[in-house]
């Protein structure tokens, strides 16, 4: 089954996890994920690092999911970084032969000191035009977006001209970045449908669980805001203890569950971590380990 057809059905549940270090053992993480199967989730995307470190890692991963025995679906992230038409070629059919059918194609962060892909894909969109052209429907393809805008876009029209784009080159489905304002992701999501973006979306919740966590990812990394009611607890928590803000933490991110699923989103994706507790809190919080 393809997570497309799960989404016809219902809403999503899965979550994200990354390969640990090349001198770090892989046990820590087959054992979170043990504990992440014991909600059910849907599929569980895995990432690798910038232009290809820790691939191999990856892909064994993915197959561990593949081969587990919870029905849980592996996505394989996939970039364009040093990426050429014959490694992908080479790289998907190692999917295929390893039970994994479903990819994020992505464009990836270009490295420091790169200024370009140094691949033979300069956007995401050409390398989903690409994986559609070479192997039909074999592959279910995920495209990512930005609901604050990718901070390379120069506007809101043009990055939202790029996922049309992606859908039009044969993706399959949108999951997006992380957002904390869900009034602006319902307003992004009104403009993108007028756009004619009209795949299923997947909505990247990542957990409030460390002031400066979240400070990085949205000012850091992310380009994202930090809207009023979350500043507002960062205020008044700030100098809490690391577990008393985690409680309150988890509390804001289950109300924000809630104002996803008020606004029809298709799937809720936990950027979990590599780590079971905190998501599973809150998808016992959220009524999400009783949805089976």
């Amino acid at each position: 089954m393809k997570i497309t057809d799960i989404m016809k059905e219902r809403m999503s549940l899965s979550f994200e996890v990354f390969p640990p270090k090349a001198d770090k053992p892989m046990e820590p993480l087959m054992e979170v994920l043990d504990q992440l199967y014991s909600v059910k989730p849907d599929f569980v995307s895995c990432t690798y690092g910038a232009g290809g470190t820790n691939a191999g890692r990856h892909m064994e991963i993915c197959k561990a999911i593949a081969d587990s025995d919870n029905d849980t679906i592996p996505i394989a992230h996939f970039t364009t970084i040093a990426a050429t038409k014959d490694s992908v070629r080479s790289q998907m059919q190692a999917c295929l032969d390893n039970g994994i059918d479903h990819v994020l194609a992505l464009r990836g962060d270009i490295p420091q000191g790169w200024e370009s892909t140094r691949g033979d894909f300069s956007h995401a969109s050409e390398l989903i035009g690409f994986l559609r052209e070479e192997f039909g429907d074999k592959f279910a393809i995920a495209m990512a977006g930005a609901p604050e805008k990718h901070i390379e876009a120069r506007t809101f029209e043009e990055d939202i001209a790029h996922l049309r784009m992606k859908q039009d080159a044969g993706a399959d489905l949108l999951m997006t970045q992380l957002c904390y304002d869900v009034n602006h992701f319902e307003t992004w999501m009104e403009k993108i449908r007028k756009a004619g973006v009209y795949l299923p979306i997947d909505v990247g919740i990542m957990p409030v669980l460390n002031k400066n966590s979240v400070i990085r990812m949205c000012l850091g990394m992310n380009g994202c805001s930090i809207p009023q009611p979350l500043a507002e607890l960062i205020s008044r928590h700030y100098n809490d203890t690391d577990e008393d803000f985690r409680k309150a933490g988890i509390e804001y991110t289950i109300r924000q569950v809630f104002e996803y699923m008020a606004l029809g989103i298709n799937g809720i994706h936990f950027y979990s971590l590599n780590k079971a507790d905190a998501v599973l809190e809150i998808c016992d919080g959220c009524g999400l380990t009783y949805r089976k």
